[in-house]
């Protein structure tokens, strides 16, 4: 998720609209949004089923229920207070909820593990299914920042990189990855239970195997993951973690017109010690919560992914959608050829502009037998696999949602400067006759980002228990808070929502505000929807002196600022979430 983009020779400055304008626009939109989201007829509510998490694992469904008159004027005084957009250096909240810190970077989380640095996708399994207070956490670890993490600074140096050392790289591969740590609620807190035995850490050093019945670069067991954006979870339990920005640390494979390969080094340098290929990085990793076995998925193909949203049909196969977070990048679906299988079945890539479902299968396509030597290769040069069929170039697809109601695919088109689209949007598409495995599909702008809506630059979506829409913003933290430019409006990276009931119900409402430098991430109910479990990622990341940091959060004795996961609490998540609020009386 992290961009940096271009400053003044791109930014434009905010326009400002007459105030009445603004209203009948912003009333028109509500309206828009209720019925691109899907709401039930006067009377009626439809119930979503019980989501294992943000809607990534939720069927949707057509049951209804009658609402009372009275639960209906319930849902009226649902009143939300919004904050105001805000530099302060905290994490601010809107009245009705409260946070505590449940983990951050360097805490025990074992004899022999800390917990990773820039945590970003959390996702929770409760250990027991009649206990929504007690399990597993996975947590993942994007990057580093290589000031905080192995004390190098380039800064300091006219060469940098001709003082680097392997005990630095050796640190930065151990804060990238991911992290499972057992959590138990305990009086009303979210705590870490360090002597649990599954309490573990997975690193750019792990070993892992990779799904595919062919080796890449000579190996079918790799070392590490990193670069870990977003992810999801399988119908089997296990979490599923997305290796986005993958080229920043061992660089890329990149072919010149006469078919000739060439190397281009990443920014991190690690490639300089330890000589991994770059084809063995960039794929949907697969991690066993019972004993720390992973695995590399290559048949769902190798990009940025930021996300990996699994369906399960009725027949146990699976649809994994999955986006490239990259400027003029494209929108996956995986679908399945065999029940609760990641390796058997066909990769297609989006043609929105044709509402097509585009195979990306050697056997049957002429034009990627020209280019390629076989499937395997088609799946490591996915992003050369698309452009030949003609799919279509979106502005940074990151997160990917199913709504649990209307079985809509939601995903987030965060940003594009060089298009000049600088505060992105959320794209709708629905699925022909509702099928997920369909080869056809239909598209619209759900919603825009922009002063006249009040967010920019939306990123990870999620859906609660109650089918309202939450989501986080993602704006570069090197044109947060400007003078001039496109964002100053919304100053700090926020968390949002989307009523679907009550009189606030197509708002966008900013309910949490997040520290200096820092982004949102990663939301995910817990199975009772009493807690959000939130990222705070990057505070402080535009740091230059760490004796001076541009963010102190969450305000440790020693004044550094600390990647941490929260628990977000509090009336106003409960009532939002409590099925209960839409069931008659």
């Amino acid at each position: 998720m992290k961009r940096s983009g271009p400053l003044a020779a791109k930014i434009v400055v905010l326009s400002y609209f007459l105030f009445k304008k603004m209203k009948r626009k912003v009333e028109y939109n509500r309206r828009k949004f209720i019925s691109f989201l899907g709401k039930a007829s006067i009377g009626t509510a439809v119930l979503p089923p019980f989501l294992l998490g943000c809607g990534n694992m939720a069927a949707p469904t057509n049951k209804t229920v009658k609402i009372s008159p009275k639960v209906l004027e319930r849902l009226g005084k649902l009143a939300i207070e919004a904050l105001s957009p805000s530099n302060e250096d905290d994490l601010l909240l809107a009245n009705g909820l409260d946070y505590h810190v449940i983990v951050r970077w360097g805490d025990e989380i074992g004899p022999k593990d800390h917990f990773g640095f820039n945590n970003d996708f959390t996702c929770f399994i409760p250990l027991n299914a009649d206990d929504p207070t007690d399990g597993l956490l996975w947590v993942n670890h994007e990057y580093v920042d290589r000031k905080f993490v192995s004390g190098f600074d380039s800064n300091k140096y006219e060469n940098p990189e001709a003082h680097r050392t392997r005990e630095q790289v050796d640190k930065e591969m151990y804060n990238v990855g991911g992290s499972i740590v057992r959590i138990k609620q305990i009086a009303g807190k979210w705590e870490v239970v360090k002597d649990d035995p599954r309490n573990r850490r997975i690193t750019a050093k792990t070993p892992m195997t990779l799904n595919w019945d062919h080796p890449i670069k000579g190996a079918s067991t790799v070392i590490g993951t990193h670069s870990n954006c977003s992810g999801g979870i399988t119908p089997w339990n296990t979490f599923l973690t997305c290796e986005e920005n993958y080229d920043s640390f061992f660089g890329e494979t990149e072919y010149l017109e006469n078919g000739q390969p060439q190397h281009r080094p990443s920014s991190y340098g690690w490639e300089k010690f330890y000589p991994y290929p770059p084809e063995h990085y960039g794929w949907v990793v697969e991690v066993d919560p019972k004993d720390g076995s992973a695995q590399k998925h290559i048949a769902i193909g190798r990009y940025a992914h930021e996300c990996c949203t699994l369906y399960e049909l009725a027949d146990k196969r699976i649809v994994a959608y999955s986006g490239d977070d990259h400027n003029d990048e494209h929108l996956y679906k995986f679908v399945s050829s065999k029940p609760g299988s990641l390796k058997y079945g066909t990769l297609y890539v989006a043609n929105t502009d044709a509402g097509k479902w585009l195979p990306l299968d050697w056997e049957n396509q002429p034009a990627l037998k020209e280019r390629f030597k076989n499937q395997t290769e088609v799946l490591i040069r996915t992003r050369e696999a698309a452009k030949i069929l003609g799919a279509t170039a979106l502005n940074r697809p990151e997160d990917i949602e199913i709504d649990p109601i209307s079985g809509n695919v939601f995903v987030s088109l965060t940003n594009n400067y060089d298009k000049n689209d600088f505060h992105g949007s959320i794209l709708k598409i629905t699925e022909t006759d509702s099928k997920f495995d369909a080869l056809t599909f239909k598209t619209s702008t759900f919603m825009a980002g922009g002063a006249e809506n009040g967010f920019s630059c939306p990123d990870n979506l999620a859906f609660d228990m109650a089918g309202n829409l939450w989501f986080t913003s993602d704006m570069s933290g090197s044109m947060m808070n400007k003078k001039e430019g496109p964002y100053r409006a919304f100053k700090n990276n926020s968390l949002f929502v989307v009523p679907r009931h009550g009189k606030e119900q197509g708002k966008v409402i900013r309910l949490i505000s997040a520290p200096n430098d820092a982004e949102l991430t990663g939301p995910w109910f817990s199975p009772d929807g009493k807690t959000l479990f939130l990222s705070v990622q990057h505070p402080g990341e535009q740091t230059i002196d760490i004796a001076h940091p541009t963010s102190t959060w969450p305000f440790d004795e020693d004044g550094i600022p600390k990647p941490a996961v929260v628990a977000i609490t509090g009336d106003l998540i409960e009532k939002m979430n409590q099925l209960h609020l839409l069931k008659s009386s």
